[in-house]
């Protein structure tokens, strides 16, 4: 899939607006209370995604994703209608442990009725071969790669991982996260049965230490017995103290690229 590059612009010149640079809670602010303007489509994906103009009143205007409910397919794994739940739910996830992978997302009515609006990040356009950039072992690569062990994360693609202007990884779309069932399918293969590194294991034994907060935060996100499972996988990985052996053949994602 191609990389979303999107502007905004001036209304009278047409030329290009840059978009403010926001700290965490200025970004959840703007996204809870801008108004939407204006609304396409992005058309790749199975589900409705919408690309969005918010709009302030001030010099903090920007872009967001937004992707409602109802523009959900069912799919025969995941229950209907959870999908907008599981993205916010991912977000609430990174934003715990302090991995700030997924970019800032919120809960909110908009043109097509209650979904997820997300802070749209540009992507970087001269970061060389993605194959290569994807494939070291790097911090914050294996930071995604714990992050999706944890949240069981079935959609991996390499378009659902982002580099910014500024070099730093995202990860996005993470709809079809926190299943009960192991679904784990990802691109990122790097680190499958190595030894995780210190830091990261001590972040998730702090996150494994606040399960019952967890469970509080995303009782209305996820059921009980997906919340059961997040935490197994938890105790899974301080007991091995390793990324899962992954398989070739069935950990990678449908349309992979």
């Amino acid at each position: 899939m191609p990389d979303l590059h999107l502007r905004l612009r001036n209304e009278e010149t047409c030329e290009p607006v840059p978009q403010p640079v926001l700290v965490e809670d200025e970004a959840l602010e703007l996204l809870r209370d801008a108004e939407i303007t204006a609304a396409k489509v992005v058309p790749w994906g199975s589900n409705y995604t919408f690309a969005v103009a918010l709009k302030t009143g001030d010099e903090r205007d920007h872009l967001g994703i937004y992707k409602p409910r109802a523009g959900e397919n069912p799919l025969w794994d995941f229950p209907h209608g959870t999908l907008y739940l599981r993205e916010h739910a991912s977000y609430l996830l990174s934003k715990r442990v302090g991995w700030d992978i997924v970019p800032p997302t919120v809960i909110r009515e908009g043109p097509h009725g209650i979904g997820t609006l997300q802070l749209y990040v540009e992507p970087k356009e001269d970061r060389g071969d993605d194959y290569e950039l994807w494939g070291r072992r790097t911090p914050p690569i294996e930071r995604m790669v714990l992050f999706d062990h944890i949240a069981n994360n079935a959609d991996r693609k390499m378009a659902h991982c982002l580099l910014d202007m500024n070099d730093k990884v995202w990860g996005i779309d993470h709809g079809l996260t926190f299943n009960k069932d192991p679904k784990l399918k990802t691109v990122l293969h790097q680190f499958s049965g190595l030894p995780i590194s210190t830091a990261l294991l001590e972040d998730v034994a702090r996150l494994h230490g606040d399960r019952k907060a967890i469970r509080k935060e995303l009782k209305d996100h996820l059921s009980s017995t997906e919340l059961d499972m997040m935490i197994v996988r938890l105790g899974r990985l301080l007991q091995i103290a390793c990324h899962p052996e992954l398989d070739p053949r069935y950990n990678v994602p449908y349309g992979w690229w």
